[in-house]
């Protein structure tokens, strides 16, 4: 039967890269992104139909319908779902939302389950959880940084031009439409990388078996970075904002960002630097 380590972590990895794909289709029409997006969850769909198959083969009735084997036939039956539904309606927010869903669910049955989880001496389940969540933790900042950079620029290049001042400085930078196309990507690069994120940081605190840790100041002002990036997105996709305030925003819930890092140190009960 196969229960290789191997296997779990790739259809979790897939599974998020999937999700990035669609997220970036999801809040600006991308055929590109779509397509990539629906050709990674087709191979999830394949990895999971693989392990079913050879369960079937390999029969053990104490396993076949273990809490394991009942929730991983779940997942498969969303990634079916989101599949057919994307396939025959085309209804992207409904996949997206079905697929965040599912690879929640997916994450916490792997990582709940020692049997199929790597497990060292030194280093067991909780430890890989925790190094997942800070890494895609990590990227989204990493791409929230970038993002604030370039609404930074336009700032300033929008009051040089509004100033009419022309300066050595204004021929070195991208223009203002490019500017706002550059925050916009890193922005979608990185609020799917946060909530990725968050969604195995909710699988870690499940593990740890303590509820109170998801009303965690650090945890509750997580989710209001993430609404306020969304809300960005938002902003851009349906209200059609001008760009000089799509900017101000950016710059402000970067702020929110920041102080959530630099202060978790001092309020949170777990997300402390030592």
């Amino acid at each position: 039967m196969v229960t290789k380590s191997w296997l779990y972590d790739a259809i979790i990895y897939i599974y998020a890269l999937s999700l990035l794909f669609y997220f970036s289709d999801f809040v600006g029409p991308n055929r590109s992104a779509k397509r990539m997006g629906t050709g990674l969850l087709s191979f999830v769909w394949v990895l999971q139909t693989i392990y079913l198959v050879s369960g079937l083969i390999y029969h053990d009735p104490l396993v076949a319908f273990s809490m394991f084997e009942t929730l991983f036939m779940l997942t498969w039956l969303l990634v079916t779902l989101s599949l057919i539904v994307n396939r025959f309606f085309r209804i992207e927010f409904f996949v997206f939302v079905v697929n965040v869903l599912g690879f929640t669910v997916l994450a916490l049955n792997f990582f709940s389950n020692p049997k199929v989880s790597p497990s060292l001496a030194s280093w067991n389940i909780q430890d890989e959880v925790l190094f997942i969540h800070i890494s895609f933790s990590i990227l989204s900042y990493t791409a929230f940084v970038a993002a604030a950079v370039f609404s930074g620029m336009y700032l300033l290049l929008h009051h040089q031009l509004k100033e009419k001042k022309w300066s050595k400085l204004m021929q070195r930078l991208p223009s203002l439409d490019k500017t706002d196309q550059y925050s916009y990507v890193s922005v979608i690069i990185g609020a799917p990388l946060l909530l990725l994120g968050m969604s195995i940081g909710v699988v870690w605190i499940a593990l740890e078996d303590n509820p109170a840790l998801f009303f965690d100041p650090k945890v509750i002002n997580s989710w209001f970075v993430l609404l306020a990036y969304i809300f960005y997105l938002f902003q851009r996709g349906m209200l059609k904002t001008p760009g000089y305030k799509l900017a101000l925003w950016n710059l402000a819930a970067f702020f929110i960002m920041a102080l959530n890092i630099v202060f978790a140190n001092f309020y949170s009960s777990f997300h402390q630097w030592s």
